[in-house]
């Protein structure tokens, strides 16, 4: 939450001429309902079953960057799945620059009733050990959307996943 998935997903896509998903808003779609909706009416398991059945889809899609909630690394299955499509790159930002970032947000389901550091910092320490998972991490801290996708297309273009322009 609040890493610049988003910002920096669209973007990385556009320079790579990849297809942008966003796995929240493919859920969103589905359900027709917001996220917080589908957290109130039928809880967090019930998103969570959502979430690795559009895992599952989007797992089969080439040339596409996607973005997934923060949570969606923690199911055993959605990170092999990801793992198994592509290159999984895990964005971090400190805890005072989440908060920063997530301060006017008002569709995060998970700190709905509690949004202050602590929880956030307890949040970001529980998902650490699926976070440590990915291929790449790179910390957004004080960098532009920019210099984070650069970092990234660098990383592709060592592996052969993208041409070097």
């Amino acid at each position: 939450m609040g890493t610049g998935k988003s910002s920096v997903g669209r973007l990385l896509a556009e320079r790579i001429g990849f297809r942008y998903l966003d796995l929240d808003a493919l859920i969103v779609a589905g359900e027709g309902i917001s996220i917080n909706e589908i957290f109130a009416r039928h809880g967090e398991p019930h998103f969570r079953k959502l979430e690795t059945e559009a895992v599952r889809r989007i797992a089969r899609e080439v040339r596409c960057v996607v973005s997934t909630g923060g949570g969606a690394v923690i199911a055993p299955e959605n990170r092999l799945l990801l793992r198994e499509a592509g290159v999984v790159v895990n964005l971090t930002a400190s805890v005072d620059e989440v908060c920063r970032r997530l301060r006017e947000e008002t569709d995060r389901p998970l700190l709905k009733d509690d949004r202050s550091e602590e929880r956030i910092a307890a949040m970001m320490a529980e998902r650490e050990q699926f976070y440590a998972d990915a291929e790449l991490r790179i910390d957004t801290t004080g960098k532009s959307v920019e210099d984070v996708v650069a970092e990234i297309i660098g990383y592709l273009e060592g592996i052969g996943w993208v041409s070097k322009r």
